[in-house]
């Protein structure tokens, strides 16, 4: 469960602005009818959030965000019948907030040209709020529920993200080859046994096999015991577990 009022970390110095951002974010969406109507807890947490910036209260407004946040992420769940019974065979988990750490994290690793991708994205909240701070040439989704995709879709015409920015892949984690991508997030969208393993070591042998730098934020982690020497581990705090091969073989940002 992420935690609605974390202890500051002093190797998050732009936690402040994110939030900053994502408070604006939320009070925007309050003012749309077509989101209250799905989302109709954002109205008070959007006043909430208002009225305790107004009170200079900083870690009330932090609070109030991340669970507008969590509320946005968790709030939609749907699967086909068909959907369901592969989301089974994989071991796959219900989709959870990853929290907004990743988000603070990320700010060195997303530039223009970056190509992110999202493993098990659910709403694809994460991916877009990522594209949303940190505007790149484009974000993967990758979802095996077309429900949720459709609510994803909402969500990032709301939010102003050009359709060009955002790919919505209906697929298995298992279908998606992680090559052609410079930042990838997952936390935990299968389990590392039965059908899930195959999803994690086909995911290390892809990142293995890049020959540019690539950033993996993994909450929940289950990869790092797949990965080989050319990854190292960059941070880990329990909860999020950073990895890339900058540095490994002569792995350098793309151009």
């Amino acid at each position: 469960m992420v935690k609605s009022n974390p202890q500051r970390d002093p190797e998050e110095p732009g936690r402040e602005r994110v939030v900053a951002a994502l408070a604006v974010l939320v009070e925007d969406l309050a003012r749309r009818a077509e989101a209250v109507r799905l989302y109709p807890d954002l109205v008070p947490l959007a006043r909430e959030i208002s009225g305790r910036a107004a009170a200079g209260d900083a870690e009330g407004v932090e609070e109030a965000v991340t669970r507008a946040y969590c509320y946005l992420h968790g709030k939609d769940r749907g699967y086909t019948p068909e959907e369901r019974r592969e989301f089974d065979r994989l071991g796959g988990y219900w989709c959870h907030a990853g929290g907004l750490s990743p988000l603070v994290r990320a700010a060195p690793y997303i530039g223009p040209g970056t190509r992110s991708v999202d493993y098990g994205a659910g709403n694809g909240l994460q991916g877009l709020l990522f594209q949303y701070l940190y505007p790149h040439r484009e974000t993967v989704q990758v979802e095996i529920s077309g429900p949720m995709i459709a609510r994803g879709r909402l969500l990032q015409e709301w939010m102003g993200i050009p359709a060009g920015r955002v790919t919505w892949r209906h697929a298995s984690v298992l279908d998606v080859d992680p090559g052609g991508f410079d930042f990838v997030y997952l936390y935990r969208p299968v389990r590392p046994d039965g059908p899930g393993r195959e999803f994690y070591r086909r995911l290390a042998d892809g990142l293995e096999a890049a020959g540019h730098r690539v950033v993996v934020f993994s909450v929940a982690d289950c990869l790092k015991e797949f990965l080989g020497p050319g990854f190292r581990v960059f941070h880990h705090d329990g909860h999020l577990t950073c990895f890339t091969n900058e540095g490994m073989h002569g792995a350098r940002p793309r151009a």
